[in-house]
């Protein structure tokens, strides 16, 4: 099969592009530049030059058409943000014969932004943090630290904030108006939860949930992201994803982030897409597969798939040694990574798995190398790929009037 992916510079396009190769597909990418991460291996074959992708999602959009135009792929898989407006346009891509699957738009609405996804966790009766929108900038000022700040639009580190003084809360609340610059109701202020992070991901058919998968972010690197993980039993949030999805009808990947309470899980995010389904398909689960099955559209009912292994443990050498700093700790990661201790020890790479793809392999050097020459580098790594995928508040305003 085919498969064009609507981005080639995150971490989960890399890992998407790697599992497509493996199995047979031809991979193709859309980025805004020539050298995205998910280039660095065989699988992808072509890369796509967009506009990027969150200024202008329109613009980006109209080129992604023309790309599909050219009757190249079977299959469009949303790896990032860019399902926000393919949700807008699944008619437009369904027209051009090129599969996918998308929730409906006011469906992906109530999730992508975060003061639309905490109303329907309460609507729903879903354990999510306690908290309450600040409206106003002497609102946030008000609030008790420490706490979490969330723009109602945003990507990674650049839309979450962790106050833990009132100095701190201070200084976010004389940014207000960045963190909310399209005026979309202010921000999310939320305590925060005790307990271990655990990355779900799910893909569904019209409501009704095909496959799963449950890990825990066992350290965190750059940009809040996991570069250790582990995979979990999927029963405690089993019940959590039926009820979302059935609730908005969800066709297409989501993916939610949950803290393990005492009191059970709750929810404190929500993402309409898949996100790094690595560890799943090491523990057998396979996510990129079960959603070509629900992007097939022949009427068919893909077979739920059984729940992944417990206990199987995943890295991200990149993201991990980018995230370090100095040059002894970039060696230290490196001597880890190639001994197998420590973290390392029992676990497999998941982004780059340079045995069965050598150009991982080459990209792994290229980077340790650049940031033994200029620690600096790290980041320069870690905000590039977010700028290719975000989308901003003003591109969501965008697209909220255009579905007006």
């Amino acid at each position: 099969m085919r498969v064009l992916l609507s981005d080639g510079s995150g971490l989960t396009s890399r890992q998407c592009a790697g599992l497509l190769g493996a199995a047979g597909h031809r991979v193709g990418v859309l980025a805004p530049g020539a050298a995205p991460l998910a280039r660095a291996t065989r699988y992808v074959r072509r890369v796509h030059r967009v506009p990027r992708y969150g200024a202008d999602p329109l613009a980006w959009m109209d080129a992604t058409l023309a790309v599909l135009d050219q009757g190249r792929y079977d299959v469009l898989l949303p790896t990032h943000e860019q399902v926000a407006v393919l949700a807008r346009y699944a008619d437009e891509v369904a027209a051009r014969g090129v599969r996918t699957a998308v929730p409906p738009f006011p469906a992906l609405a109530r999730t992508l932004d975060k003061l639309a996804a905490d109303e329907l966790l309460a609507e729903l009766g879903i354990s999510r943090p306690e908290g309450r929108v600040a409206r106003t900038p002497d609102e946030l000022r008000a609030a008790t630290p420490p706490v979490y700040v969330k723009a109602p639009v945003g990507t990674a580190s650049a839309g979450v904030h962790l106050a833990t003084d009132h100095a701190e809360l201070a200084r976010l609340a004389d940014r207000f108006a960045e963190l909310d610059p399209a005026g979309l109701g202010g921000v999310l202020v939320q305590r925060p939860v005790p307990g271990r992070l655990l990355m779900v991901q799910a893909v569904f058919q019209h409501g009704r949930l095909v496959a799963a998968h449950a890990n825990s972010r066992d350290r965190t690197g750059a940009g809040n992201g996991a570069t250790h993980k582990t995979s979990q039993p999927l029963r405690p949030v089993r019940p959590l994803l039926d009820q979302l999805g059935a609730a908005l009808c969800w066709h297409g990947g989501l993916s939610l982030d949950v803290i393990e309470a005492p009191a059970g899980p709750v929810v404190i995010d929500v993402n309409p897409r898949l996100v790094e389904p690595g560890n799943a398909a090491a523990a057998g689960v396979d996510l990129v597969s079960a959603f070509l099955a629900v992007a097939a559209r022949d009427g068919s009912r893909p077979a739920l798939c059984a729940e992944g292994r417990a206990g199987v443990r995943t890295h991200q050498y990149l993201l991990a040694v980018a995230s370090v700093s100095g040059r002894g700790a970039v060696l230290g990661e490196l001597g880890a990574a190639l001994a197998r201790r420590g973290r390392y020890r029992g676990s497999a790479e998941e982004l780059t798995p340079a045995r069965r793809d050598p150009a991982a392999g080459l990209l792994m050097a290229a980077v340790t190398s650049a940031l033994l020459v200029r620690p600096g580098l790290r980041d320069h790594l870690a905000g590039g790929a977010v700028d290719g995928y975000a989308l901003g508040a003003h591109g969501w305003r965008q697209l909220l009037e255009t579905s007006a």
